[in-house]
Order: structure tokens, then sequence, then C-alpha cells
């Protein structure tokens, strides 16, 4: 017998709020959490902007040896998770904690972690690499963390598909529930790839943008869109069956009711220019879903402000709905405001997703300004709309290599 999935609880660090009421307010708002990067001197380097948090107190969630023990990235997740876990209410002494799992992935993993150390070691040698570095570097700990942190003794994976991370750790742990593997999952995505090698790397392979200034940087769908703008941070999710959630009296924000996951085998970093991948894996969410092309509502796109993404899956939408209902279904691309949280990004969306169909409100793709022929929808440009009766969300994935995920929500109903 397989079993319904709801949203339970929701955890959020991001560039425009460090909580899931201040994300949301932002996302509501059109803010822009994009400036420039003080993590580094920026003056020998061709890109000068970022989404980096701000504000953060990781001691809130942690002691402060923990925080030095643990990259950037794992300190995020496990903020994340702390309060997504808290905003749950689940009590791990009244639950079966060999039926609760942690799935939460990294698109990098300890990237910063391991540029330190390289630089420590060409510079002090080998006796002065920290022994903690492997512990840190490897893109797991995020999600032990969380399980030693609450306790949960079920499935405990990293699941790694660049971009498409959060969205596929997410859709992992529905089906976990779904086909009775588990009763409940924290599950989400956390980056923290600001760093020198980092921003080097992806703007040697011409994928950010070099615009300078950050309040119009990030401009997806827009004909002037010149690459993508990196972003850090961290999404948790707590999924849990139904019943299980009834039993103990747990606020419900949503439903997760498809999961669509494809391959590309097309290029390493570019998606297919005729977006058949994207589509089929949306076609595979409303499937699950048991709904027609007409009933979604609401798109989240990966709408990551490259030329080729933009268009891609603009083709994707088209396949995937009809040309006639794409061009009437509400889209947008959040990462104009929070910038691309790399395998963060589908999970910090999930919860813009559940969100909007829960308050009525379609958050908008700001610095929209130029239409560009090949992007012919509606991309909900520069201010949000409250809808009415609003029922079903997609969340689209589109991660290096050819990964695609899309997640389907439907708003929780008694």
């Amino acid at each position: 017998m397989e079993r319904r999935v709801v949203v339970t609880g929701m955890g959020a660090i991001t560039p425009i709020g460090n909580t899931v009421e201040e994300f949301w307010s932002g996302l509501k708002s059109g803010k822009c959490g994009i400036d420039r990067i003080t993590k580094f001197d920026t003056s020998e380097f061709k890109v000068k902007i970022a989404g980096e948090i701000k504000d953060f107190d990781a001691e809130a969630y942690m002691t402060k040896k923990d925080v030095k023990r643990n990259d950037l990235y794992a300190v995020y997740a496990l903020a994340a998770g702390v309060q997504a876990f808290e905003d749950s209410g689940m009590d791990m002494e009244k639950t079966d904690a060999d039926r609760v799992g942690v799935i939460v992935g990294s698109g990098v993993g300890g990237l910063m972690t391991m540029e330190d150390q390289v630089r420590r070691l060409t510079e002090k040698g080998p006796a002065r690499v920290s022994p903690m570095f492997i512990t840190m570097t490897i893109g797991n700990i995020g999600a032990a963390n969380i399980a030693i942190r609450i306790g949960a003794k079920g499935v405990c994976e990293d699941i790694v598909t660049a971009c498409s991370t959060g969205t596929n750790s997410i859709g992992r742990a529905y089906r976990d529930i779904k086909h009775g593997y588990l009763d409940a999952c924290l599950a989400g995505g956390a980056e923290g790839s600001i760093c020198e090698i980092g921003v080097a790397g992806f703007t040697n392979l011409t994928a950010l943008t070099t615009e300078p200034d950050p309040k119009k940087a990030c401009k997806p769908f827009d004909k002037e869109r010149s690459g993508f703008v990196m972003g850090d941070g961290a999404g948790v999710l707590v999924l849990e069956e139904l019943e299980h959630a009834k039993a103990r009296g747990a606020k419900i924000y949503g439903e997760i009711v498809g999961y669509g996951v494809t391959g590309d085998a097309y290029h390493i970093t570019l998606p297919d220019p005729k977006g058949t991948g994207a589509a089929k894996a949306m076609k595979m969410a409303m499937e699950e879903a048991g709904i027609e092309p007409e009933q979604v509502d609401y798109i989240n796109a990966h709408g990551t402000s490259t030329h080729a993404n933009d268009v891609g899956e603009t083709k994707a939408i088209k396949l995937a709905l009809g040309e006639e209902v794409a061009k009437k279904t509400p889209v947008s691309s959040t990462k104009s405001m929070t910038g691309h949280l790399l395998g963060a990004a589908g999970a910090i969306e999930a919860i813009a997703c559940i969100k909007a169909l829960e308050e009525g409100f379609l958050p908008p793709t700001i610095n929209y300004h130029m239409p560009d022929e090949e992007c012919d929808l509606d991309y909900i440009p520069n201010e949000g709309r409250k809808v009415e009766n609003a029922m079903y969300a997609l969340s689209n994935s589109l991660g290096f290599g050819g990964h695609n995920g899309v997640l389907c929500f439907k708003k929780w109903t008694e």
C-alpha cells in the first residue's frame, strides 16, 4: 500500500534570510540577497559578487568547537536541520528512531576546507594539515551531524547530483516514506562554496556572470542575462507519513505527490537543448501526482540566468505541459533573488513552492526587463502575484551532468 507524504517542518539558511519566515518574506517582497563578496579579496577576480549568508550565528546551533571542526556547508546543513526538526515538533523519545532518516546532500561538499588545507599543506608542510580534514571535506557529514543531533537511526545518506542535489534528496526521502521504508525523514541540501577556488572555477567555466552591479546581475529569462550568481546556504524539510503526522498532532504545511528524475545523457555541463530530459521528469512528476498539465498552478523554475539553461527549460516546460497550457502557467525563478545555491537550491525552492501554495502567493522573477523571443512564458516579472485556489506546484532542478529532478507539491487541505 502506497502511503501519503506530508511536510511537517522546514528550515532555511539563505542569502535573503536565515529562517523560513525571513526567506519567504524576502521572496514575497522581491528582496535581492546578492551583493559584493566579502569573504576574500576579489581584486584579481572577474567575478566580484555572490549571494553570501549574512548575520548568521553558527553558535546558535552548535558549540564553538564543533563550528571549527566542520566545513561551512555542514554548519549550514545542521542549522537548517535543527530549525526543521524543531519546527516539526517531533519528539524522538516517542518516535521509532529506526524509522526516521536523514537524506541531506551537498553538490560540492567541503570546498572551503579543501582550499584552506591545501594552502596549509603547500605553505607549512604535511604535518600541519588538520586531523579533521577528511571529515570536514566529505559531503556526507552534513547529514551525519543532523542524524547525530536528533538521534535518527534510519537511512542516512548524502545524494550528490550537482544542482539537483536538494531536489533528489527530497525525492528519495519521499519515495522511502511512500513505499514504507521510513515513517519520517529530514531531507534537503547545503552548500558553502563561495571561496577563491569555487569562484575562480565557475568563472573560468564561463558559467558566472561578470555583471558588476549585484542588484542587476541575476536576471533569469531576460534577454540580457549573462550567467548565474553563486549563493550559499541550506534548506531542510521534515517529510512524514500522513497518519504518523496526524497521530502526533503535527502541523502540516503541504503534501508531496509526485517526483520525476531523468538523465540527459548529453553533456557534462550543458543541458539538452531540446529540453526532452527535463520535460520527461516533469511529466513523471505529474503522472505520479495523478494530475493533468492544466492543473499545474505554478512552476518554480531552475532558471539560472544562463542562456542555455533558460532557453532549454522554457522548451522543456512547453514539451511537458503543451505549448498552449505552458503559456498560461505562471513560472518564476527565485534564484533571481538568492543566487544559485547549487546543491541547496532545490531544497530552498521546495520551501518556496510549499509556502506559495499555503499562502496563495507566487514569488516573482526580479530583474526581468527585456523579453527574449526564445523565452516566452509568464515569468511573473518583478512583482509577486496573489492567486486564489492554487493547488499544485512543480519545482524543477537541472544539474551539471544532465541530472533532472522535479517535485510536485499539493496544497494541504484537510
